[in-house]
C-alpha cells in the first residue's frame, strides 16, 4: 500500500461509534499508558478536531494523533499531543509525521504559542520524527509512567514570545540599558 491510497482525516463525534474502539485498540498496542475510556472521551469530546486519523481504502485505522489546546497556567496557548500511534507494519511511511503535521498545522491555526508532548526516554523513532519536526527536549521526567519508565518532555515553540518568556526575557522591555535602583 502506498501513502496515495491513504486518507488522512479529521475525527468527528458523529463517528465515534465507527472510530472509538479503533483508535483504543491502536493506542494500547503501542503506548505503556492503559488509558481509560473516559480519558479518550476527554480530548475527543472537547479537541476531537484536534485528532486526526489515517486510514486505508477500506477505512481501517493505520494510524492516530490525539490533541488538545488550552492556556497554560494563565500563561501561553498550549497544544499538547497526547497521543500517538501508527500500526507497526505501516511505520516508516511518513504516516507519523503528516498526522502530527497536521494536528501542528491546526494547532498554529488556532493561535497555539507553543506544543508540548512527553515520550518515554527508550521511543528512540518518536524523538528523532519529533526533533525532525523542531520540537526540543525541555526535561526529564524521571519514573513518569505507570510502567516506571522516565520521559522526555518536547516543547516546539510556535511563537517567539513563547520562547523568550521561558527564557525571563520581556521583548517589550529595553535590554541595552541596565536597570539602576531607585535613588534615596
Amino acid at each position: 500500500m502506498d501513502n496515495n491510497s491513504l486518507q488522512y482525516v479529521q475525527y468527528h463525534s458523529s463517528k465515534e461509534s465507527t472510530y472509538l474502539a479503533a483508535i483504543r485498540q491502536l493506542i494500547s498496542n503501542d503506548l505503556s499508558e492503559p488509558y481509560s475510556i473516559y480519558v479518550y472521551r476527554y480530548f475527543l469530546y472537547q479537541w476531537g478536531d484536534l485528532c486526526f486519523l489515517a486510514l486505508d481504502e477500506k477505512e481501517n485505522m493505520l494510524g492516530v494523533v490525539i490533541s488538545k489546546l488550552e492556556p497554560h497556567r494563565g500563561g501561553p496557548n498550549r497544544g499538547y499531543i497526547a497521543m500517538l500511534a501508527v500500526q507497526k507494519e505501516h511505520r516508516g511511511k511518513g504516516i507519523a509525521t503528516k498526522l502530527v503535521r497536521m494536528a501542528i498545522d491546526n494547532m498554529i491555526e488556532r493561535d497555539a504559542d507553543e506544543i508540548a508532548l512527553e515520550t518515554e526516554v527508550t521511543n528512540t523513532a518518536a524523538m528523532k520524527l519529533y526533533e525532525r519536526l523542531g520540537f526540543l527536549r525541555s526535561k526529564r521526567l524521571h519514573r513518569y509512567y505507570l510502567n516506571g519508565n522516565s520521559a522526555f518532555r518536547f516543547v516546539l515553540f510556535v511563537k517567539e514570545s513563547a520562547y523568550t518568556s521561558r527564557l525571563g526575557y520581556d521583548e517589550d522591555e529595553d535590554q541595552d540599558e541596565p536597570e539602576l535602583p531607585p535613588s534615596a
